[in-house]
């Protein structure tokens, strides 16, 4: 039930030293500024040390869409130049001369090939089955990606073809299943399976590395990717969930195959999750990601060191207690970089694999990620976002110091708006708790003046609010809206040690809570914020706290629901990732009934008073959309002031434009509604 909960930066923001006349000057910062905004993603160094190569996404509102374009920058500097359009997932050749990529521009996803400007673009896959992920295996002679196949047909696409044709000319459209994870996401799960191909460069016929009836890779518990290529170009490594129920199983262990095809050998013996393989560049070892305890998708992330030699495993973050978030090897083969999320912000920290501490490589009021170390291990390039400012890519020397972006593509759009920094605040929370909880003023902020506020609840429940940029849940966009905007990071949140993630399992509306309560008294006392005109709304596991306040307090002046857990004996049986209710819960409601009767807002319906807003999407497989007609039937029935909102054509989160245009507004609305009148 994790969504993914964005988290990010606060770095030293120009805005505050700007007189107020200047600031008067700018617009407070709406959904259209936020529509606005070039959203970078996937930087790639090229092996020569001279070119990053990223992807952007744009929005097209008279379209409806979100393309997206490939673009490269020079590492030293000068402005980034656009060189394919449709295009997304850059990944160099080794001798940086070419980029294989991922494009929909021939009217299904392929991979195209095509000179490092630009030029010379070649389209090398035309499967029925369409291909993405691709990577060069480093001899640069062979791509490796995937596609969804039919597992009787593998890489021949002749079978199926056929097969696809005989699902399309079928006038039934029944949905058959004799398995579970028979939906995941917003997809319903059909005869086809995602496995790895390989293609030599110079063309031919793909080979199925990966045969048999399992997804590789299986479907992300986030990280980086889940498969890579060996320095001689010889071996692929895969992540693969090879239990019998993948529904109720996060143990995926790591897998070697021969890049030529054969028998696969399984690697890690782990009953957790071990994911994110990648080769030290001298091929002697393997680095991944690796969980201890089974079918806890919220467990510790650790970073493993595999011999390949000998075998010898070594946790190199034993002692650290934070989640490892991505990582990248130093070319000596010695050392790693890697991220933990700490407080609300994301450092980079380094590491030899000899032993030794950590030490902190890059840090601040900031979420940096993608980093990559440059040819001569003298450098490292990274993104970095914060509350106020979306990505934009940087570079660093690899021991610290002056940084240099390296991209401003949001520059012009940012200086025409009011964008305000979040301010770090701490209260004591359940059983004299520290909780950490960050605070968005709106534009042009007065402290003589009483405002409203809006306290956001974040989704997972192991998520956490941070120094973040955000599409879905910008704080920004509420604050220009003339809201004090709250985002408490109770019990469960991430950042804060393993202890403090653990103590919400079977404990969602005990000290999770009461940290939210003993947010919303300090709040309430803030001389800036009018204690009757508080609202509070919430995603996924906030929606569910939302579900939960409704029965247990009035002291909100309105609520907004979206994708909220409302009933949990009905939710446990209707997800698709059963292992989360099994672990959060004890068991299925058969199996301890108490608990899930403790702890579901379903049986504190008639203590529901709160004017509440519920907003759900019907492909929302995670947290099924009949738990909001549920919560908005009992509203309805107990007289509550309520509205519902359902997206036919959204999941868990709210995506297309128009849609996020309309969500905005409807959200602002309704807290206006009852907090502004």
């Amino acid at each position: 039930m994790r969504s993914a909960v964005a988290r990010a930066f606060l770095f030293a923001c120009p805005l505050v030293f700007l007189n107020s006349s200047l600031v008067a000057q700018k617009q407070p910062f709406d959904i259209q500024a936020l529509l606005q905004i070039a959203r970078i993603s996937d930087p790639q160094l090229s092996p020569d040390g001279r070119w990053v190569a990223f992807t952007v996404e744009t929005i097209d509102l008279d379209k409806n869409t979100r393309p997206k374009q490939i673009y490269i920058v020079p590492l030293n500097g000068g402005s980034p130049q656009k060189i394919a359009d449709p295009g997304e997932r850059p990944r160099w050749s080794p001798d940086s001369k070419k980029i294989a990529f991922v494009s929909d521009r021939s009217g299904s996803s392929q991979i195209w090939i095509m000179d490092a400007d630009g030029s010379n673009t070649k389209q090398v896959t035309n499967l029925s089955t369409d291909a993405d992920g691709v990577l060069y295996s480093h001899d640069g002679k062979n791509l490796v990606f995937t596609s969804s196949v039919f597992p009787e047909c593998g890489a021949d696409d002749a079978c199926n073809r056929l097969k696809l044709d005989a699902e399309k000319n079928n006038k039934v459209k029944a949905r058959i299943t004799n398995t579970l994870l028979y939906r995941h996401w917003t997809t319903w799960e059909g005869a086809r399976r995602s496995h790895l191909l390989v293609l030599p460069v110079t063309g031919g016929v793909a080979k199925d590395l990966t045969p048999g009836d399992r997804d590789v890779p299986p479907f992300s518990l986030g990280g980086p990717e889940d498969y890579s290529v060996s320095p001689d170009g010889a071996e692929v490594c895969y992540a693969m969930n090879s239990d019998p129920v993948p529904a109720i199983s996060t143990n995926s262990d790591l897998f070697v195959v021969p890049i030529t095809g054969g028998p696969s050998k399984k690697i890690t013996l782990n009953p957790a999750a071990d994911n994110s393989p990648q080769y030290s560049p001298d091929g002697k070892y393997i680095a991944y990601r690796s969980q201890a305890r089974a079918g806890y998708e919220s467990d510790r992330w650790h970073l493993m060191l595999l011999e390949r030699a000998t075998g010898k495993l070594t946790d190199l973050t034993d002692t650290i207690d934070r989640w490892v978030e991505s990582f990248a090897w130093h070319p000596d083969s010695l050392h790693l970089f890697f991220t933990v999320e700490d407080r609300g912000r994301q450092y980079i920290q380094f590491l030899s694999i000899t032993g030794g501490a950590a030490r902190i490589a890059l840090s601040g009021n900031s979420f940096l990620d993608d980093m990559q170390s440059t040819p001569d291990g003298k450098s490292v390039v990274y993104t970095r976002q914060s509350g106020s400012s979306p990505v934009e890519i940087f570079r660093a020397a690899s021991a610290g110091g002056v940084e240099t972006a390296l991209t401003h593509l949001n520059d012009a759009v940012l200086a025409s708006y009011q964008l305000t920094p979040l301010e770090e605040f701490w209260v004591t929370g359940a059983e004299n708790t520290p909780v950490q909880w960050f605070v968005v003023k709106p534009p042009a902020f007065n402290p003589n003046r009483k405002y409203a506020a809006l306290m956001l609840i974040h989704g997972g429940p192991q998520g956490a609010w941070g120094e973040s940029w955000t599409y879905r849940w910008n704080a920004q966009v509420f604050a220009a809206a003339g809201y004090v905007v709250v985002m408490p990071n109770p019990r469960g949140s991430t950042g804060y040690g393993q202890k403090f993630v653990d103590e919400i399992n079977g404990d969602w509306g005990g000290r999770a809570y009461d940290d939210i309560m003993a947010v919303m008294d300090h709040v309430s006392k803030l001389p800036y914020v009018e204690s009757n005109r508080i609202s509070a709304a919430g995603g996924s596991y906030g929606g569910y706290m939302v579900d939960w306040i409704l029965g247990h307090s009035q002291r909100f002046r309105a609520l907004i629901s979206h994708a909220g857990v409302f009933d949990l004996r009905s939710m446990a049986t209707e997800t698709e990732e059963l292992w989360f209710p099994i672990w959060e819960f004890g068991g299925m409601p058969w199996d301890n009934p108490e608990m899930y009767a403790r702890w579901s807002p379903s049986l504190f319906v008639k203590e529901f008073h709160t004017p509440t807003l519920v907003i759900h999407g019907e492909l929302d497989f995670r947290v099924p959309y009949t738990q909001g007609l549920q919560l908005y039937t009992s509203l309805q029935l107990q007289k509550v002031p309520s509205r519902l909102i359902v997206f036919p054509d959204e999941g868990h989160w709210v995506l297309k434009p128009q849609n996020s245009i309309f969500w905005y507004k409807n959200f602002i609305d309704w807290i206006d509604t009852w907090t502004k009148k």
